[in-house]
Order: C-alpha cells, then structure tokens, then sequence
C-alpha cells in the first residue's frame, strides 16, 4: 500500500501568513525540509542518498528527517494539506523546468497581490544562502524591493552586492542604488553601483561611459559572481522601466510585435528565451546575459498572472538554479506546453 505525506498538526505552514512565518522561520522551513523529503522518499521512491544531494544535507539527516515525519504522524495513507500541495508544485518545477529547487509560495487567490508572498519566500531563502566571502550581483524592481522587510540579516565578512543595472533620475521606490544598498547593509557588506541611466541613447554613449568613465570595473566585478538575483518584467503591461519612462509605447508595441514578452535587467527576450533584434537591447546600461550564466547560483523571483510568458522564456534565458513563485503561477507555469 503506498503511503503519503501530509503537513504536520493539520495545518500546512505554508498556508500561514508572512507575520506567522516571519515569527518563527526555523520552523517553517524545517517543516518544508522534512516534507520535502518525505514525499521524495515515500511518493517518488527516491533513495536517501539521492535525496541528500537534492535537499544539499547530509544522508544521516535525511534519516533523522524520515524518522521525525513518522514520529509526528505526517506519513498517512494518503496525501492531504496545504503543505503537500505546495511541495507537489516544487517538484513538478523543478522536473520540467531543471532546476535544482523550486520554492513556491502559498497565496489568497488568484486576484491577490504576489508580490508580497514571493518578497517573503524569498526573504527567507536569502537569509540562508547569503554566505561569507559572495559576491551577489542583483537586480531591481518592485518584487526585490519586497524582499526587504524579509530579510533576516547577519554580519557577513567580504560580502559585496553589485547593481546589475544602472540607476534613474527620480528617487523612487524601486530604486536600484537603494535596493543594492540595503540589501548589503542586511549582511554588513559593500555595494557596488553603476552610476549611470539604465538606458542611454547610443551604443557610443555606453561605451564611453564604460571605457572611459570608469564603469569597466564595476563591469569586471560581474565576471566572478557567485550569485545573482534578478526578476523579470512583462511587456504587455506597465512594467518598471514602462512606468519609468524608459520605454516610449511605440518601442514597446515594435518590441511586442517581433515577440518581446518580458525585460531581465533591461534585456527583451521571446518566450523561447531569445533576446529579439531590436536597437534597444544594446542601449541597457546592465550586465549582459553571458555574465549572468557564469554565476553557479542564479535565483530568479517573480511571479503573477501577466508574467507567466515572460517567466517561461526567462528559465530559458538565464536559466535559474532557484526559482521562487507563487502557487498560482506555479501551476500556470506547470499546464504551459513545452
């Protein structure tokens, strides 16, 4: 007879609230582990020790996680909760998708707000994976900046943040210098901006700026990064740089009629992951595409119903080892044809 997992309690933690999660975060995520790995061991026959190096623990932990889900009742016979739900949609990612771990945040409905949810589930993954000695190239927008108040910082020795994109001219909330900065204040680290307008009017323009003023080593820090952390833009709505007056509606109508579907750092991309043929795509003042790839981990975070597109063409762009998203989007992502 096969056996199922179910969350502990009768409540799945990921159904509570940023407040209840932010109250007890160790919990929260040592019951997402445990479940994790019991639904890889009783659902999907997987072994300890294959588990171990998906989960990134040891294999007597895996033990000690297998024999505590027992203890709490959570194997039953068949699978029931919230919690499995969210884990069913975490594997189902990361097997279509190839990703090394899918983090899926639970949400209200389908008409709520995402970016609240995902700024909290990937507070709490920053707060873990920021180790000593990284360089983290990041990017902006609303869905970073929500990530803030989440963000469970400690003193980091050689921690540096590097703006993967330049700035703009009114101070506003998503701010690039201020994202960058706060989020090396979290780990007591240095942040590197680039100071320049996240768009320039000539390919001679950027490379002035780059050869001559002073950016090409900002640029050089780019080249041996050990993470980045970036979001993506839909170009059907108004995106940042649409809102910021970046983009005219007559460049955003050309780009969507040669198959833009989304921005990464000011990069228009097709759902296939190709960056289109259009004049802006060299004009960004950002890190290129190949920079990013060179990062071992590359987390992207994003998520809602007008980004399901320019989602599915980003895990082909920059191809994320770690994607956070909300449920909704999750399942969206999951249905959508190959």
């Amino acid at each position: 007879m096969s056996k199922g997992v179910k969350g502990s309690g009768g409540k799945s933690r990921a159904a509570e609230t940023p407040q209840d999660v932010e109250s007890s975060p160790t919990d929260s995520r040592a019951d997402r582990l445990r479940v994790r790995a019991a639904w890889m061991y009783f659902i999907e026959q997987m072994t300890q020790n294959d588990i171990a190096e998906v989960l990134g623990v040891g294999r007597v932990t895996v033990v000690r996680m297998l024999a505590e889900a027992r203890l709490r009742n959570e194997v039953k016979i068949a699978i029931e909760g919230d919690l499995s739900d969210i884990v069913r949609q975490e594997r189902a990612l990361e097997q279509k998708f190839g990703v090394q771990r899918a983090i899926v945040a639970p949400l209200s409905g389908e008409g709520a707000d995402p970016i609240p949810t995902i700024g909290a589930a990937t507070g709490a993954y920053l707060s873990e994976a920021m180790k000593s000695g990284m360089s983290v190239g990041v990017g902006w927008g609303r869905t970073l900046t929500g990530t803030l108040p989440f963000v469970s910082g400690k003193p980091l020795s050689d921690f540096r943040v590097i703006s993967l994109l330049g700035g703009v001219g009114v101070a506003r909330r998503t701010n690039p210098a201020e994202f960058a900065w706060r989020f090396a204040q979290a780990f007591q680290g240095d942040g590197y901006l680039i100071p320049a307008p996240a768009v320039v009017d000539s390919v001679e323009t950027k490379r002035a700026l780059i050869e001559r003023c002073g950016l090409s080593e900002v640029f050089a820090l780019a080249d041996k990064l050990d993470a980045v952390l970036v979001s993506v833009g839909d170009i059907a709505s108004a995106s940042t740089f649409y809102r910021g007056g970046f983009l005219t509606e007559a460049e955003r109508e050309k780009l969507a009629a040669k198959g833009a579907v989304g921005d990464l750092l000011f990069h228009f991309f097709d759902r296939d992951g190709n960056l289109v043929d259009h004049p802006i795509n060299q004009l960004g003042m950002s890190v290129d595409v190949d920079r990013i790839l060179r990062a071992p981990l590359r987390i992207l975070t994003s998520g809602g119903a007008d980004k399901i597109d320019a989602l599915l063409g980003a895990m082909k762009l920059v191809r994320p080892t770690v994607l956070i998203t909300d449920e909704h989007s999750a399942k969206r992502m999951i249905e959508a044809p190959r």
